[in-house]
């Protein structure tokens, strides 16, 4: 298969592929090498640089270092031959072209601005001081580590029970009749009341560790639970959710700034607001699950 067919699977989120390229690519700061010349048009390290940005997780994952960047150079080869047959068949001369180029120069102008926004707004002190904040507003709640044995009726939760009041091995039972293939051996983990379904809860929340449920019937079958411990749950370290705090930091700046630049903008819409009957249905939450992977 020809290069140039593979590579063009890569996802592509700016005008390289028919948005004459050549142009940006024979600009190229003299201080940047040279990797490779097609029909003369010079492809440098810098515009390696930025393939590699823009391409990101469509790149295949087993790539890595020098390996990574030659196939984003031959890439760039099979680019500019499909660039340069665009521009000898006109194609970057109609109008289509141009909207299609203004489009994607205002997009990557706002690119940009949010890029620079977010390397400003994700300071470590600003990391720091959100999480605090949301350290320091954490309600107190419990959480549960906890087994369970889920069957489709009643007596066979019954006789479940019945094995492993009388001595068997929570573990071993479940492995041998649970329905659940979520959890190994009926290990739920550490959950919070909110992540089950409310039977479930109700019944595991109840318990004190080392005791064993009634069966308890939920919309996915019979459990029978064994609580195996108790504690208030903890909030994190910031090392173990720092990359959460600062996506979040960054995507606050950008919707604050956002937000201000409507405030101050004059903006005058033509088209009818959607019918009632257009707005589409609000996405229903995850169906919670009586068991989830230990994580």
């Amino acid at each position: 298969m020809p290069h140039f067919l593979e590579t063009s699977r890569l996802r592509r989120r700016t005008a390289f592929a028919a948005l004459g390229v050549c142009i940006l690519l024979t600009a190229a700061p003299t201080q940047a090498k040279v990797l490779a010349k097609v029909n003369g048009v010079e492809i440098t390290d810098d515009d390696v640089k930025i393939a590699l940005d823009d391409l990101g997780s469509g790149l295949p994952r087993q790539l890595e270092g020098k390996a990574r960047e030659s196939y984003v150079l031959d890439f760039l080869v099979d680019e500019q031959l499909v660039v340069q047959k665009a521009q000898a068949d006109k194609l970057g001369e109609t109008p289509d072209f141009a909207k299609k180029l203004a489009y994607l120069r205002d997009k990557a102008l706002m690119e940009a601005l949010l890029g620079k926004i977010a390397k400003e707004a994700a300071t470590e002190e600003a990391i720091k001081q959100t999480y605090d904040e949301a350290a320091k507003n954490q309600k107190p709640e419990v959480e549960v580590h906890a087994h369970h044995i889920l069957v489709p009726t009643e007596d066979e939760a019954k006789a479940a029970q019945k094995r492993v009041k009388g001595g068997e091995d929570f573990s071993k039972v479940a492995t041998e009749l649970s329905k659940d293939q979520g959890s190994k051996g009926g290990d739920l983990g550490w959950f919070t009341k909110d992540r089950m379904v409310p039977e479930f809860a109700e019944a595991a929340f109840k318990l004190e560790p080392g005791q064993i449920s009634d069966p308890v019937k939920s919309q996915f079958g019979w459990h029978v639970i064994k609580l195996d411990e108790k504690r208030p749950k903890t909030f994190p370290p910031l090392d173990q959710v720092r990359d959460q705090v600062a996506r979040y930091v960054v995507q606050k700046a950008q919707s604050d700034l956002i937000a201000k630049l409507r405030e101050t903008a004059k903006i005058e819409r033509t088209d009818a607001p959607p019918a009632a009957g257009d707005a589409k249905a609000p996405a229903k939450p995850e169906d919670k699950k009586p068991a989830e992977k230990k994580k």
